[in-house]
């Protein structure tokens, strides 16, 4: 991957281009920002420029046997690790990658996901091992895997380069690996350490790394890169890349469908019954959102407190910075006068509640049913 299939981040990248040219490339860095601003895109070209043997001013050449065999993702010098399958383990012993759970393992569905798009999200990826109601881990036998591929001399490049998609998914024995090697690590290694949600890494860690902050990535930038990129219809794209508030993720889906988001149809019932004060819709809407995956149940809520957002700004009066469309801002437009600055604080408060608990694993069905009583009196709230 070159820099030049990256969607805008170009301050960015000329940051990371500085300092492969002034030979200071940091040891350890770490990439944080929300999904899909092409962090992990951002990594990887990294690599790829940092081993290519023919370098640009501003890209990799793409063309010598280096960056050959990092377009298929299979230099010898290029190691991934990220999130797969949960082993129960009681204690730090080294084998929790057996069993085909391992990156290792899963390395080959991993290089076909990220060559058809590195802006893939968490859920997605988890979808894609089939790991259902489960959230990935990256465990102790990672970590010694780290280790093992870390103390080898270079293959062919330079630099030895450790590619760690979502780190704040290493349990405690990985993370303290990791750490070791962070402190001392060996000659010509590059960390890149790709996250989301930074705060939940060890502080041991974060303090080790050199923070690389990746920001949402600018409406003009999606706009022309659906149109280049994508064939889609500039009018189209201009819409697109509005509702898509700097994810290209979002906007690749939204441009390649006419459909409202899934979980539209269940936010609309659930805030219809609310204020209607519906007791049996409720109960029955939440028996169907209890049997859907633990993942599907976080984007449920992620999406509610988006469209609680919009909803708030349509009520002020804000529509030029209401990131929706079609169904969705009709149904917003309506609703949004009961989204008002009574209620919008703690309406936010009862959704980051509840998917902090379904996160670390509440039952579902008790976790729901408080949500929406307590949303009945905040929607009616006066």
């Amino acid at each position: 991957m070159q820099f030049k299939d990256i969607v805008g981040q170009q301050a960015i990248i000329q940051k990371l281009i500085k300092s492969v040219k002034d030979d200071r490339v940091p040891h350890a860095q770490l990439l944080v920002g929300q999904e899909g601003t092409g962090k992990l895109a951002l990594a990887i070209a990294y690599a790829q420029y940092i081993a290519c043997t023919d370098k640009r001013d501003d890209d990799s050449c793409g063309v010598c046997p280096s960056c050959y065999k990092f377009h298929k993702l299979i230099h010898p010098d290029l190691h991934f690790v990220f999130p797969v399958n949960e082993k129960k383990k009681s204690d730090d012993s080294d084998d929790e990658t057996s069993g085909g759970r391992g990156s290792d393992a899963n390395i080959q569905l991993w290089r076909e996901t990220i060559l058809q798009s590195p802006y893939i999200s968490e859920s997605e990826w988890y979808s894609l091992l089939g790991l259902e109601n489960k959230v990935g881990i990256i465990s102790t036998g990672e970590g010694s895997e780290v280790i093992k591929k870390i103390s080898l001399k270079s293959f062919e490049s330079e630099y030895k380069t450790m590619i760690i998609w979502l780190p704040e998914r290493m349990n405690q024995y990985a993370a303290n690996k990791l750490l070791k090697l962070i402190e001392e690590p060996p000659a010509k290694t590059v960390f890149l350490l790709v996250s989301e949600n930074p705060e939940n890494i060890i502080g041991t860690i974060r303090s080790r790394t050199q923070i690389v902050k990746v920001p949402p990535i600018a409406r003009e930038d999606i706009a022309t890169a659906l149109v280049n990129k994508c064939q889609v219809p500039a009018h189209r794209a201009q819409d697109v890349s509005r509702v898509a508030n700097g994810n290209f993720r979002v906007a690749l889906s939204l441009a390649h469908s006419d459909e409202a988001n899934p979980h539209f149809e269940l936010l609309k019932e659930l805030l219809r019954s609310c204020y209607s004060n519906n007791v049996l819709a409720l109960l029955d809407w939440v028996d169907k959102v209890a049997r859907l995956s633990r993942e599907s149940q976080k984007e449920l809520i992620s999406y509610s407190l988006r469209m609680i957002r919009e909803s708030f700004m349509m009520n002020l009066g804000l529509n030029d910075i209401a990131y929706i469309a079609g169904e969705e801002e009709k149904f917003s437009s309506n609703f949004s006068p009961y989204i008002n600055g009574s209620n919008v604080v703690p309406i936010y408060n009862e959704l980051n509640r509840a998917i902090e608990h379904i996160m670390r694993y509440g039952n579902a069905q008790i976790v729901f049913t408080d949500l929406t009583m307590k949303l009945v009196k905040l929607i009616n709230k006066k």
